[in-house]
Order: structure tokens, then C-alpha cells, then sequence
């Protein structure tokens, strides 16, 4: 299927999008350890996961942080707090940014040894990013797994207790479960609240829509079906320009299991390893001294769905009014 590189797309709208402008968040994928192996896993992480971040590029990581303070820390994974070392990292992170976020399945701070998870992110102030790609309970169980809206949900009131969703953020992630892109975020939102406070009593910060990458396992998936190809037909004829500008590539730098650099946690599955002057791989050890060598974003057709609709990041929608 020939397509219109994404490149040309977005310089169509403004050629500055096709550069960095300003670091603000530094997004750390600690590995792709998980507890679960959801069906729209980009990174196609699973109990068996082997790229797991040790305390070495940890300790990169905050000696960075250290010298180029008042940056949001974005801790993702995998299941980021199946990292051996997720406490190590977290302590040795604390006071060096500026925020400091946890992107959690939510099931794995319950039971199995994990239950200090939840006072534990409390006590170092993290903001939770918490996946719940649906509020009832068949749409969950049928994407993530058979119990995971229930065990979802007891954790959920666990953080409710110590104050997120009312004094911390607490902020909630949709994936369609299928080859289609998110409803409007605002009226999604709503839904949620309602249905979450009424069945359960739970309340969060925000909720953020997030367009499924055609990527890892949800990639697969739609070689599977067939769909593949009119997937991403979808995505580039619902390129918006309203959300070209606010993609999160211009202020993000994504860090894997090694330390090696990257655009966004997407460009991680396919490789596309930011690179230096000389041509090599770039690592978050030399990243304070060669800031001026990653103005140029590197771009791929899979970009199309962060531009898709109402704009995807990991913040969620990113067209105005959305």
C-alpha cells in the first residue's frame, strides 16, 4: 500500500514540526516485564519479557536528571513496576524532576507481594497514569485479560483512599479495543466518571484517549484479521492538523532498557534510535552535552496515529477544543 510520507505530511502544515523545540519531558521505558500481555501491546510485553533496565542506566538517568532540572519524569514500561529495581530507580529519582509520572496497568500493585505499591507512589508524590481501556467489566477482561476490570478496580479504590483523584493526579488511559479510533475524549470522559462514581465510587483526575499503534502485538493482530492496511488508511486520511504542532515528539525524549534515545516509546519497537553527529547511537549518558545534535525528528508511517482524529500523545487528545 503506497503512503504519503509522514514527513511531507507535517511539513505541509509547518516545517517546524519537524523538529524538537523544547525538552520538557524525559520518558524512561524501564522494560518489557509485565505481569499482563494486552492484545494492543506496542511493545509486546509479557511475563516473559527479557529487556529489563538495570541500576547502571538508572543511574545515568538520574545523574541526567541532576544537571538539567525542572523536566517531567515519564516512568512507562512494560509494566514499569515489575522492574526488579522499580524502587531504586524511584528513590534515586526523587527531587530531580520537576513532576514525576508512573504509567501502571493498575493489576500489578495487587497482590503478589506488590501490595506497598500503592502507599509506596503516594509517599514519593508520583502522578499515576492508570490504563483502564474501558469502564465495563466484558470490553476490559476481553482486551487485558479474564479478571483484570475487577482487580482493576479494587486498586483503583486503594488509590482512591490515599488521596489520588482528589489530592494527586490519578489519570486514566482508553485504547479502542479494536481497529478504530477513539471517540471524543470530553465525552468519553464524562462517560467514565459516571459510570465509575455510580457503580463503584471512584473518582480520577482526568481521562486521556489514546490511539492504538500499528505496532508489536495490536500489529499482528490486524495482520491477523486482514485489517492491517485499511487500519492505516484510517489514520492517514484522518490526519489533523490541529494536532500536528502539539505531537509529543517535539518535547520528548524517549529512553530504553539500555539507555539508548529515541523520539517516543514508539520509535523504540521499530529501532529508529536517535543518532548522533558521527552517525552512532545516541545514550542518555552523552544527552546533556549534545543536546544541539537531536533538533531532527525521526519519523516513520506509523506517526500517522498521533495525528489521527483528535491527535494522540501521552497526554491524550491533542487538538484544541477536544
Amino acid at each position: 500500500m503506497a503512503q504519503t510520507s509522514f514527513a511531507d505530511t507535517l511539513r505541509g502544515v509547518d516545517p517546524d514540526y519537524l523538529a524538537t523545540s523544547t525538552l520538557q519531558t524525559l520518558q524512561v521505558n524501564l522494560g518489557n516485564l509485565c505481569n499482563l500481555a494486552c492484545r494492543h501491546c506496542h511493545q509486546e510485553a509479557s511475563p516473559q519479557g527479557d529487556k529489563i533496565m538495570g541500576r547502571s542506566v538508572m543511574g545515568e538517568i538520574a545523574a541526567f536528571l541532576g544537571g538539567m532540572r525542572g523536566l517531567t519524569l515519564d516512568i512507562t514500561g512494560g509494566a514499569p513496576e515489575a522492574n526488579p529495581d522499580f524502587r531504586y530507580f524511584v528513590e534515586s529519582t526523587e527531587g530531580l524532576a520537576q513532576k514525576r509520572i508512573l504509567r501502571s496497568n493498575l493489576t500489578v500493585m495487587d497482590g503478589n507481594g506488590m501490595e506497598w505499591l500503592p502507599g509506596f507512589c503516594r509517599e514519593q508524590g508520583l502522578a499515576i497514569v492508570a490504563s483502564l481501556p474501558c469502564y465495563l467489566e466484558e470490553n476490559v477482561d476481553r482486551q487485558r485479560g479474564g479478571g483484570v476490570h475487577g482487580r482493576s478496580i479494587e486498586v483503583l479504590r486503594r488509590l482512591n483512599e490515599l488521596g489520588y483523584g482528589s489530592e494527586i493526579e490519578l489519570n486514566l488511559v482508553y485504547n479502542p479495543g479494536a481497529a478504530y479510533l477513539p471517540a471524543n475524549q470530553g465525552e468519553l470522559e464524562r462517560a467514565y466518571r459516571d459510570e465509575l462514581q455510580g457503580r463503584y465510587g471512584i473518582v480520577f483526575t482526568k481521562l486521556f484517549t489514546i490511539t492504538n499503534a500499528p505496532l508489536g502485538r495490536f500489529a499482528a493482530r490486524l495482520r491477523e484479521e486482514g485489517k492491517y492496511d485499511s487500519y492505516m488508511m484510517r489514520l492517514i486520511e484522518s490526519f489533523n492538523p490541529e494536532a500536528a504542532g502539539n505531537i509529543m515528539c517535539r518535547s520528548l525524549i524517549s529512553v530504553d532498557w539500555q539507555g539508548y534515545l529515541y523520539n517516543c516509546d514508539f520509535n523504540q519497537v521499530t529501532g529508529l534510535k536517535i543518532r548522533g553527529s558521527d552517525g552512532s547511537p545516541m545514550t542518555i549518558s552523552a544527552l546533556a552535552s549534545s543536546m544541539d545534535e537531536i533538533r531532527g525528528i525521526l519519523f516513520a508511517p506509523h506517526c500517522y496515529c498521533c495525528t489521527a482524529g483528535e491527535g494522540s500523545s501521552c497526554s491524550g487528545a491533542l487538538a484544541v477544543g477536544s
